[in-house]
């Protein structure tokens, strides 16, 4: 697939000439001159300046949301939408208020990072929402879980931490089968590497704190679908209150100006940091889509975009030490140019040791089910020197002497 780029301005506001930057607008509220039409500023489905009240909807919020709705949908044959939020979790459960009522069921990935796994764990349970967590990477497990009462499929464009990349078109006849929505975590996969709409998914969501921000300064997730799904998923919003503030929507907004270039940076340091790593000896296993020997190497090159460096495989690498769980806290703990956070897509590189942060809440048995090394090791690649990230990696690999296997 070809590369996708923006293919128009994308500053939300089209006034002529039009301003270089998205506009910002720090207050929390819409004064008017009239009662009648602060009414229906307030129940208008598609906003726009003046709007009130602030957390109804914002004109810095609705600049960022258009532009990045411009980019998802680009290849579509209808206008989609987007909703901004205050983060990628207020995103995820805001549909599942929508879409999920008592009784119903939502299939997600055994893989599915600690807090999208608590919300569903403990509190949508509260609510009467049952929910599977099966391994994606079986097709058959992801057959037998759905049924005529499951209202929601969840799954990952790429996987956290084992970078599995799902089948989006089968995904979504499965799902549409059954008469559930099939909804998309792309955060891995932000709209310069794929685009799920384009494949039958029906909602595809973003925790716009990683690539779209891009420098770690930002919080804020994306719902992006069909204008009904989305207005339906707006009013859960206003009454829920997880909404995404102006000035995060215009660092947000800023961030995509870049978003092209860095992407295709990080996706071939982390080609290149991948396919050196894999040789160490004292690598068990390395993930990452790119591999001519990865499981989903084949279906990865046929959904993700390519440019001029080639396809865009994502930015993320997971490695695993021979010595399971103590030599991957080892090795994250060595590294001295990357950084040992949670957090991804920044201009930084991060690293985090899976099984002791993002996938704490797994006890062993259900680590290894999901696939996931216990002392697997998740890079984050960001806009630093290849060789310089390889020379760190391989000094704090080549300190794991002990735990080493033939």
């Amino acid at each position: 697939m070809l590369a996708i780029e923006p293919p128009r301005p994308v500053n939300g506001f089209r006034p002529d000439p039009a301003p270089s930057t998205s506009p910002t607008h720090p207050t929390n509220q819409r004064p008017m001159r009239a009662t009648r039409r602060l009414g229906e500023n307030t129940r208008a489905v598609h906003l726009q300046p003046p709007i009130a009240p602030t957390r109804a909807g914002d004109p810095t919020v609705a600049a960022f949301c258009s532009a990045v709705a411009d980019l998802e949908g680009a290849h579509l044959s209808y206008q989609v939408a987007t909703q901004g939020f205050a983060s990628g979790l207020a995103a995820w459960s805001a549909v599942c208020f929508t879409f999920a009522r008592a009784g119903a069921h939502v299939l997600a990935p055994a893989t599915v990072p600690g807090g999208s796994h608590r919300f569903l764990r403990n509190v949508a349970a509260r609510f009467g929402v049952r929910t599977d967590f099966v391994d994606f990477a079986d097709p058959g497990q992801v057959r037998a879980a759905v049924h005529q009462g499951t209202a929601i499929v969840f799954a990952e464009t790429i996987a956290n931490p084992t970078l599995a990349v799902a089948d989006l078109a089968g995904l979504a006849r499965l799902a549409h089968g059954a008469g559930a929505l099939l909804v998309v975590d792309s955060t891995l996969a932000p709209p310069v590497i794929c685009r799920p709409l384009e494949h039958g998914v029906d909602l595809v969501l973003h925790s716009a704190s990683t690539y779209f921000g891009g420098h770690s300064d930002v919080t804020g997730g994306l719902v992006t679908g069909h204008p009904e799904l989305i207005d339906a998923i707006r009013r859960v919003r206003i009454d829920t209150g997880g909404s995404l503030t102006a000035s995060e929507a215009y660092l947000l907004h800023r961030g995509l100006g870049t978003l092209p270039l860095r992407v295709r940076r990080q996706c071939s340091t982390a080609q290149f940091l991948a396919a050196s790593l894999v040789r160490h000896p004292a690598v068990r296993m390395v993930h990452y889509p790119g591999l001519a020997q990865d499981l989903s190497h084949e279906l990865a090159r046929r959904q993700f975009d390519a440019g001029p460096e080639g396809t865009r495989f994502g930015a993320v690498v997971t490695v695993a030490p021979h010595g399971g769980f103590e030599a991957g806290l080892a090795l994250a703990d060595r590294l001295r140019l990357a950084l040992v956070s949670t957090s991804l897509g920044s201009t930084h590189t991060t690293v985090s040791h899976v099984a002791s942060t993002t996938h704490r809440q797994l006890q062993p048995g259900a680590l290894v089910a999901a696939g996931i090394d216990p002392g697997s090791v998740r890079f984050s690649v960001g806009l630093e020197d290849g060789e310089d990230l390889l020379f760190d990696a391989m000094a704090a690999l080549d300190s794991l002497g002990t735990w080493r296997r033939s």
